[in-house]
């Protein structure tokens, strides 16, 4: 019979996240605007899309380059891009919405197909969100729902960037209905502006709970 499981999530600036269990971690969208420690010791990487605040292409290839290096998964655009700075193709597998892969022994379904609007002139990029143990949702550039029917433990929601009206923040976390949504995407806020994002998203989030994380503090995330 199955029991409650859990992992440690922790968050690493701007997008990026940090998933450990046993010995083992994943990491979820380490670009330019994220604390590079994020990746030290990474089993796994997933990207959402290929914008340089998801993905700090030389950063990543370096780790890749530097010994056995992790797998990494994105669409096809994050893979070419990697591909062309010198990664090892091996380490790399492109993904889309309807796929579903083993990261790291953390199970990941991908979701969803493209970045959100940033403006009717601009062609929205490839853009996947990831569930992982069906408990964490990481939407990318996104306002990706889980599955019909998914109870998701953990939304790792964005609340400031320029395809994003803060209202959307609003009404995405009570579409999906987390037991808790951590705060992502902020890193164009001073301190002023995510205590304010934070007074908005957090009153307006009904049920639920609203934490924000500091560099590296560690939150216990529940899967069955």
């Amino acid at each position: 019979m199955g029991g409650m499981s859990s992992f440690s999530l922790t968050a690493w600036g701007h997008a990026a996240l940090r998933l450990e269990r046993d010995g083992r971690a994943l990491v979820v969208d380490p670009g330019t605007f994220t604390d590079p420690r994020v990746l030290d010791g990474a089993d796994a990487v997933l990207v959402t899309h290929e914008h340089v605040d998801h993905v700090d292409v030389p950063r990543l290839v370096a780790a890749l380059t530097a010994g056995p290096g992790p797998d990494v998964w994105g669409p096809q655009p994050v893979v070419d891009l990697l591909a062309a700075a010198g990664s090892p193709e091996v380490r790399l597998h492109a993904v889309a919405g309807g796929d579903a892969l083993d990261a790291a022994g953390f199970a990941v379904q991908v979701l969803g197909e493209r970045h959100a609007t940033i403006h009717p002139d601009m062609a929205p990029p490839a853009n996947v969100a990831y569930l992982v143990d069906g408990a964490l949702l990481h939407p990318g550039d996104s306002f990706t729902p889980p599955p019909a029917g998914t109870r998701v433990e953990v939304l790792a929601l964005p609340v400031a960037a320029p395809w994003l009206k803060l209202a959307e923040s609003v009404d995405y976390v009570r579409q999906v209905a987390p037991r808790t949504a951590v705060p992502i995407h902020d890193a164009i806020l001073n301190d002023a502006g995510k205590a304010l994002v934070d007074r908005v998203v957090g009153g307006l989030a009904g049920d639920v709970a609203y934490r924000r994380l500091s560099l590296g503090e560690p939150l216990e995330v529940r899967t069955t």
